[in-house]
């Protein structure tokens, strides 16, 4: 194994994913971190690659950053698009280029499997993750996210 290396998330690599995901969620303005249900979720993609895949980034084996693709179809564009979601490199590892390799290889894996678009979210007055998406040419919607949560 490399030092460093990029690959499809494995049920062993879930207690760090959730290491991970409460690191995310601890810093976001809509949602809190639940081992249970992240858990749950993480299994879930998992479980069901056509309804999305999730990248790690490991260093000597050992997970530090990841990011979901989750997939759907567009009727406008006629494909298969995908949804960017919980990207995250730990605290320590960040401002050393690992979430420019992580979102670059995520951008090539999502073209890979066919996709015509990504679309993510992220918090509205988060300029560093807005600065950092758009230096890889994502750009803001005319349109805006709304929610139903049950």
């Amino acid at each position: 194994m490399s030092a460093n290396e990029i690959v499809l998330a494995t049920h062993s690599d879930i207690p760090e994913m959730v290491k991970l995901l409460d690191e995310l969620f601890s810093q976001d303005i809509e949602f809190v971190p639940n081992h249970e249900k992240q858990q749950k979720g993480l299994e879930l993609i998992l479980n069901n690659p056509e309804v999305g895949e999730i990248l790690v980034l490991k260093q000597n084996g050992k997970v530090i950053g990841m990011v979901s693709l989750l997939y759907g179809i567009s009727t406008a564009l006629g494909s298969k698009v995908a949804v960017l979601e919980d990207m995250i490199i730990k605290g320590e590892y960040r401002h050393k280029g690992f979430g420019k390799q992580l979102l670059g290889r995520a951008i090539d894996f999502a073209k890979e499997r066919g996709c015509l678009r990504i679309t993510l979210l992220t918090d509205f007055d988060n300029e560093s993750a807005i600065c950092f998406y758009k230096k890889f040419e994502f750009s803001k919607s005319a349109m805006i996210p709304m929610r139903l949560v049950f």
